[in-house]
C-alpha cells in the first residue's frame, strides 16, 4: 500500500522493505543531483528515511535508475550496500520488467508493434534522434507497444523497453508520428501547464535481490483528467 508524507516533501513510497524502498516520482523532479543544483529526489528520500526512523548522521542510499525530469512514475532505490549491487545486476541484466504508459496524440498505424531503431544522442540540445538503420555512434533500440485504449482525443500506449536507451521511448514514438502529449522536444505541438509529458513509468516487476521473493509495484499516474480518464 502507498502512503505521502504529510510534510512538504509529499513524497509517495510505494514499496518499502530494509533493503529497497521504491517511490513515485512528480514531473519535475530529478532523481539525482546535476548542475540545475535543484534538490533531487535522492536527497527528500534519505530525509523522508532519517526522519521515519530517527536515524542520526549520514543515511545509506543508492540510485539504482533514473526517470527523466518530466516523466512520473516509479523510482527504485537501494537503502543498503548490500542491495544496490544486486539491483544494479538485475537491470544490467534485463530481469527488471518495467512496463510504461504514454499518451499520444496520433493514433499510431499498428495497435501492436515492435519498434527498432538506431538512436543517435546530442549532447548539445540532450536530444536522441532515431535512425531506421545503424549510423555513427548510433545505439540499437527496441521496444514494444500496445495501444490500451481509446480517450476522447488521445490514445493510451502500453510499453514494454528491451534497451534502455537516452530518452527512447520520446524518440521512438515521435518517430512513427506519436510524439508525447506535452513533449515538445519530441515535436508535440503544446507544451503541458506543468512542464511535464504525458509518459509514466507504470509497473515493474523482479525478484527481490536479497529475500528472492517476487515483487510487482503498480504506481498511479498524476491526478489530471486525461490521466483520470485512463
Amino acid at each position: 500500500m502507498s502512503k505521502t508524507l504529510s510534510n512538504k516533501s509529499n513524497l509517495q513510497v510505494l514499496y518499502e522493505d530494509n533493503h529497497i524502498i521504491v517511490v513515485n516520482k512528480r514531473a519535475g523532479d530529478i532523481v539525482q543531483g546535476d548542475k540545475t543544483g535543484d534538490k533531487p529526489l535522492s536527497e527528500v528520500v534519505k530525509e523522508y528515511i532519517a526522519e521515519k526512523y530517527n536515524k542520526p548522521g549520514n543515511v545509506y542510499l543508492g540510485v539504482v535508475h533514473r526517470l527523466d525530469r518530466p516523466t512520473t512514475g516509479l523510482v527504485i532505490f537501494a537503502k543498503t550496500s548490500k542491495s544496490l549491487p544486486r539491483l544494479n545486476k538485475l537491470f544490467v541484466d534485463k530481469e527488471a520488467k518495467k512496463t510504461y504508459w504514454a499518451i499520444v496524440k496520433n493514433e499510431p498505424k499498428k495497435l501492436e508493434d515492435t519498434l527498432i531503431h538506431w538512436l543517435k544522442k546530442n549532447p548539445i540540445n540532450n536530444k536522441s534522434v532515431a535512425h531506421i538503420k545503424e549510423v555513427t555512434d548510433s545505439k540499437k533500440a527496441i521496444l514494444h507497444y500496445k495501444v490500451l485504449k481509446k480517450l476522447d482525443n488521445y490514445f493510451l500506449l502500453e510499453v514494454n523497453l528491451e534497451t534502455g536507451r537516452h530518452h527512447q521511448i520520446r524518440s521512438q514514438l515521435a518517430s512513427i508520428g506519436c510524439p508525447i502529449k506535452g513533449d515538445l522536444k519530441y515535436g508535440f505541438d503544446r507544451s503541458n501547464p506543468d512542464a511535464s509529458i504525458h509518459l509514466h513509468a507504470r509497473q515493474i516487476n523482479f525478484i527481490h535481490p536479497v529475500s528472492n521473493e517476487v515483487i510487482n509495484i503498480i504506481a498511479p499516474p498524476p491526478h489530471d483528467a486525461i490521466w483520470n480518464a485512463c
